[in-house]
């Protein structure tokens, strides 16, 4: 090898040393950058199997050694793996999800699917949501999970090609979240009474669609339900959302233990740290739907929802802040129906002032569906137009349309814009063998 070219391989791999030093310890340090600005991503979530660790404000971090393929991700970005090769140099993707929502049956069918799909193909859309285990309890796919047999959320199978479905949502880069209805279980609740939420004559209580509860307090249903949250990972979802993530609502119920802000609040807030520690190995986002209120009552809104510390466990938080929700009005609107913009941005700004999070870490569920509170008007173009664009104002990652109905238009949506790059995580396809709605404020 002539010298000059020596020299110069010698001060390339001098440079390396230099741009990622590892420190005593042998373990394999490296760097996540923003692919469009290039600019460091500091807190980036860096993953090796059951190891995780955040980039520093210079976006370095140092992985064990010995891992096979480190895995990134941060909100705001598209997550991604790469084998850790010397240097790991990691280049995020920018991505704001825009997503309609599908129901347990919605997401099975070829005709509402089609539909938002089409609608996603011609509008700024490019994500959907999807129940993966509704609001009765029932889980969509084929599961492996025992329980879910027993209990019968496997009765009604609505997506029965979830590994060819999740990959035909791939190939048109569209962003897939699964939702989760945890707390909610009419089927884990009657099939499980020992598990369900009691009324104080003891017996299995129901809310006003004659649905019971399961008790949050109980550790056979976090685990349960971080079974079909790891199953949902294994398919490649790129993000797992957690809703009725909460307490029910009503006083006078019966639960495992006392029922005081303090337990409600640990409760909830100790499922999703264990959920974040359980799904550590698949690098994927957790979301957590929460009451609109939520952003602005100091105390748990006696359902063990506290903001700031909720937070913490979780990449974003997904407020529903649907207008009709807002019943009792949001400072000088006492009508929300008829300023949606406001209320969604000032909204999003006091649950910012409260937490001290930037405006990424906030994904809004937005009302596209008659109001059922105020006036029943229907909720079109100008009111859908007025909430998208609170969120941007306010810097979101992005809206989340609701309609419990599937039904939605091209009303109040930007026409289509070419689609940001959309990087894939490695797919586990095949598929697992296993035995033959409503949102609310």
């Amino acid at each position: 090898m002539p010298r000059p070219l020596q020299l110069s391989v010698l001060c390339l791999l001098l440079s390396f040393c230099f741009s990622f030093p590892a420190t005593a310890g042998a373990g394999i340090a490296g760097a996540v950058f923003d692919a469009a600005s290039g600019l460091p991503v500091a807190g980036a979530t860096v993953t090796c199997g059951f190891v995780a660790v955040l980039a520093d404000a210079r976006g370095r971090f140092e992985a064990p050694a010995g891992c096979g393929n480190i895995a990134v991700r941060a909100p705001g970005y598209l997550r991604k793996e790469q084998d850790a090769a010397f240097p790991p140099e990691f280049r995020l993707v920018p991505f704001t999800p825009r997503a309609l929502y599908l129901s347990f049956y919605g997401a099975g069918s070829r005709i509402l699917r089609g539909q938002g799909v089409k609608l996603i193909e011609e509008t700024e859309l490019n994500a959907l949501v999807i129940d993966i285990k509704g609001d009765r309890g029932m889980i969509s796919y084929r599961s492996n999970i025992p329980l879910a047999t027993e209990v019968g959320a496997q009765q009604i199978i609505t997506l029965r090609d979830l590994p060819g479905l999740l990959q035909s949502l791939k190939a048109k880069k569209i962003y897939t979240i699964a939702r989760i209805v945890v707390f909610k279980d009419d089927k884990l609740s009657q099939s499980r009474p020992d598990l369900a939420v009691r009324d104080a004559a003891g017996e299995v209580w129901k809310d006003q669609e004659e649905m019971a509860w399961v008790d949050p307090f109980r550790q056979e249903v976090w685990e349960y339900n971080l079974a079909i949250a790891a199953e949902a990972a294994e398919y490649g979802f790129d993000e797992i959302q957690f809703d009725y993530i909460r307490f029910p609502d009503r006083a006078g119920l019966v639960f495992s233990r006392e029922n005081t802000q303090e337990n409600r609040v640990r409760a909830i807030n100790d499922f999703l740290a264990t959920a974040r520690e359980r799904l550590i190995p698949y690098n994927i986002y957790l979301s957590a739907d929460i009451f609109g209120y939520v952003c602005w009552n100091e105390n748990d809104t006696w359902i063990g929802q506290h903001l700031e510390t909720l937070a913490p466990h979780i990449d974003y938080l997904a407020p529903m802040l649907y207008p009709s929700g807002f019943q009792f009005g949001v400072g000088p609107y006492k009508n929300p129906v008829k300023n949606p913009y406001e209320i969604i941005l000032l909204t999003l700004d006091r649950a910012r002032e409260r937490t001290g999070l930037p405006p990424v870490r906030f994904r809004p569920w937005l009302q596209a569906f008659r109001d059922y509170a105020f006036d029943r008007r229907e909720f079109g173009g100008v009111e859908i137009q007025a909430q998208v664009q609170a969120s941007r104002d306010f810097g979101s990652n992005g809206y989340m349309l609701w309609n419990p109905r599937n039904v939605y238009t091209a009303q109040g949506l930007t026409p289509f814009e070419a689609p940001e790059e959309l990087e894939q995580p490695i797919l586990k396809t095949e598929k697992i063998e296993g035995p033959a709605e409503r949102k609310e404020s």
